[in-house]
């Protein structure tokens, strides 16, 4: 079976690793963003290793993102980031494994990437698990 792993972020953890100055927060260094993302590669690997990889993807900014909504019938498209929501989706990470518990094994291994000391991004770190419906049998 095939899980999507789906992390999330807000614009403002968008703008403290990109080194931005946000109220509260403390910006990342590049050095920091880099072990991060080794730590992320690191991660991945694993995925790859052990069989279980699919795909990965990392997602631009929320500030760059449009939404396209019907209004009336009328496709109306508005610019983000969105005031009403503040985590969205940063990233996904698809994997194929043997059960949803392993899928969530895999997860949890996400949460050992490396951070700076003391860093906080603005959202609680959270990922969401779930499988990938393969055709309209697997509908519930």
């Amino acid at each position: 079976m095939k899980y999507m792993i789906m992390l999330y972020a807000s614009q403002q953890d968008y703008d403290v690793l990109a080194g931005r100055p946000v109220p509260g927060k403390t910006p990342w260094s590049a050095e920091d963003v880099a072990a991060m993302h080794a730590g992320m590669q690191k991660w991945n690997q694993g995925l790859v290793e052990s069989g279980e990889f699919v795909d990965t993807q990392g997602l631009s900014a929320p500030a760059h993102t449009k939404r396209l909504q019907l209004r009336d019938g009328v496709p109306v498209i508005t610019d983000g980031p969105y005031p009403e929501t503040q985590e969205v989706l940063a990233g996904y990470t698809i994997v194929e494994c043997e059960s949803y518990d392993r899928a969530v094994e895999l997860a949890m291994r996400i949460g050992e990437t490396q951070h700076p000391a003391g860093a906080e991004l603005d959202s609680a770190f959270y990922v969401d698990i779930r499988p990938v419906v393969g055709g309209a049998g697997d509908l519930d």
